[in-house]
């Protein structure tokens, strides 16, 4: 898997400026217990290569990208300090073709069609979308898609928790660049179980997991009709009856045979599945991929391998 794979399994790369190299460490470990093990972290200081070549050593498993990388030579030293990956404000087909020859993969800026177009000249297939919310977001993102569709972005500049699950739906983005899960101040102050806080609950935004709807066991056809037509005529809601289970309103899914998990299931909601596997999964969850289902090439649903409390629990796409 290259970098930028793993960068749209993580979907939110934190973007950094350290300007005393002692902060790398504490930083990115909070970031990483959080959720989040990767940084950007950008050349707008002094300190920014000894806060790679620090992270990377103690760090390895944080994925880091060099930010604000205007030269060949920046180029080098932050390949030297242990950078996976170089991201620039703009696109210069020099500083480009310098990091295809050492072999390190490159984002750089782009904020229109000419820069898109120098790009895919230069063989890249994703680039930076920068300052995004400056120029127009998402909305000049999608009209720039339709032109360009084997290009994919990664926009940085003015997004944040409000708007970074808006960016996220297009799937045309392969990860969002922010700042707001590691702030000057909490830097400053080093309060790092604030930012580990702040990282936990971005990665919970991004996710999106919310409940989607019970499945309850019923074991035969007309068990599953009597039990919803009693949950129905309880609440006031609507039966919808299908092949394999039978609807009381929206929520509740009684199994005409026999299904997973002893007493029922429970299908949890996510913005994106294959992202919620890999974050889940650093949280110690396993999937069964056996039970995975696939809408039109893209994960769609998946099972967890164990129970909880007697209940088989699912992810399935919003």
């Amino acid at each position: 898997m290259n970098v930028l794979e793993q960068l749209s399994l993580i979907g939110l790369v934190p973007v950094i400026k350290v300007e005393d190299a002692n902060d790398a460490v504490p930083l990115c470990g909070a970031l990483a217990r959080g959720g989040l093990p990767v940084a950007e972290i950008t050349f707008r200081s002094d300190a920014a290569e000894e806060a790679i070549k620090r992270v990377h050593a103690e760090l390895p498993e944080v994925i880091l990208g060099a930010g604000t990388v205007l030269t060949c030579e920046q180029v080098d030293r932050a390949v030297a300090a242990g950078a996976s990956y170089i991201v620039s404000p703009g696109i210069n087909p020099v500083v480009v073709k310098h990091c295809q020859e050492v072999g390190v993969p490159i984002v750089p800026g782009t904020a229109n069609p000419s820069n898109v177009e120098t790009a895919l000249e230069l063989g890249l297939k994703t680039v930076k979308f920068f300052p995004a919310e400056a120029l127009g977001g998402l909305k000049v993102i999608k009209a720039m898609s339709a032109p360009y569709s084997g290009v994919t972005f990664l926009p940085t500049g003015g997004i944040n928790e409000k708007n970074v699950t808006d960016y996220l739906t297009f799937p045309k983005i392969t990860a969002v660049g922010g700042s707001w899960m590691a702030p000057e101040d909490a830097i400053k102050a080093k309060d790092w179980s604030r930012i580990e806080e702040l990282a936990r609950s971005a990665v919970d935004l991004v996710l999106g997991l919310e409940l989607k709807h019970v499945g309850i066991n019923s074991g035969s056809p007309e068990k599953a009709m009597a039990d919803a037509e009693l949950l129905c005529k309880l609440l006031g809601w609507k039966i919808k009856d299908g092949s394999k289970s039978t609807f009381a309103g929206t929520g509740f899914e009684f199994m005409k045979l026999p299904f997973r998990g002893t007493h029922g299931h429970v299908a949890i909601a996510t913005n994106d599945v294959k992202r919620a596997v890999w974050h889940l999964e650093k949280r110690g969850f396993a999937f069964d991929m056996d039970s995975a289902g696939y809408k039109n090439g893209r994960l769609n649903a998946v099972y967890l391998r164990d129970e909880i409390a007697g209940l088989a629990f699912h992810l399935l796409q919003k």
